[in-house]
């Protein structure tokens, strides 16, 4: 048994001590759960006989060996009475009442009960914020006709245009939509938020024209009026256009285009 390391011979004798620790050690533990302060000094006593054992064994060699002082796998090291020495000195800080008195069962209650109830606030401030997400984008989606199309109304579909250059198309992105938009338009100010949803889509490269700082641009897609978005790929070739008014119409502008570009490999 482990407990030779300690010098202690014969099967009997060593269960008998090894019965004898174990009485000690509950006995103690139930006195400290009682509060009584004799069970709180002797805690320390035990812990320095522990540390005076442990200490006399590695002086006497027997570093190394299994001494059962943390579990059925410890062993023993130089380590073990500092261990020791440790535990004693907290029992010891225990014993001389310097500690605050434990909180009383209403306040320990009280605790757990303040502490469930804010993980229960910050969990419902989680799921109110993903509600009101969903609600904007479920308003910006109001109204499912799709976006207004004239053949005769801003860029050709079909046709590349020039002024695509301004919109340039990175890697990984399939389209780039063009948004058309003025400083006075009440309508213009409404569907940002769709524009910025529509924006964060990995695949496509969005880009706002304002009336006045790029007219140059609004006059070569001859450009009817704000809002308006025309979606084009990669070569710069119109694939679908319209005036739209909400977050569904501008999402109709992109449906169109990938239905109508040949090869694509996402579907519309």
């Amino acid at each position: 048994m482990a407990l030779a390391v300690y010098g202690i011979a014969g099967g009997v004798t060593r269960y008998a001590v090894l019965g004898v620790v174990a009485v000690v050690e509950v006995g103690l533990a139930v006195g400290l759960v009682a509060g009584l302060s004799a069970a709180a000094w002797a805690t320390v006593a035990l812990f320095a006989v522990f540390a005076l054992a442990t200490l006399g064994a590695l002086l006497a060699g027997r570093e190394g060996l299994p001494c059962a002082c943390f579990g059925s796998r410890s062993r023993l090291r130089w380590t073990s009475p500092l261990r020791s020495i440790a535990l004693a000195a907290l029992a010891a800080v225990a014993a001389s009442g310097v500690l605050p008195a434990a909180p009383s069962s209403y306040d320990r209650w009280l605790t757990v009960g303040l502490v469930a109830a804010l993980i229960a606030v910050v969990g419902l401030a989680a799921v109110v914020l993903a509600l009101a997400r969903e609600v904007g984008v479920l308003r910006l989606s109001i109204a499912g006709q799709g976006a207004l199309e004239i053949p005769e109304e801003g860029p050709s579909v079909g046709d590349h245009q020039a002024w695509a250059a301004a919109l340039p198309v990175g890697r990984g992105e399939l389209l780039a939509l063009a948004i058309f938009s003025s400083e006075g338009c009440p309508v213009c100010r409404r569907v940002e938020p769709a524009i910025t949803y529509v924006a964060a889509d990995p695949l496509l490269a969005v880009r706002v024209f304002d009336e006045v700082a790029g007219a140059a641009t609004w006059s070569a897609a001859n450009i009817p009026g704000s809002p308006y978005a025309v979606a084009l790929d990669g070569s710069g070739v119109a694939l679908a256009k319209g005036t739209f008014n909400n977050l569904t119409q501008l999402e109709s502008i992109v449906a169109t285009a990938r239905a109508r570009q040949p090869g694509l490999a996402v579907a519309a």
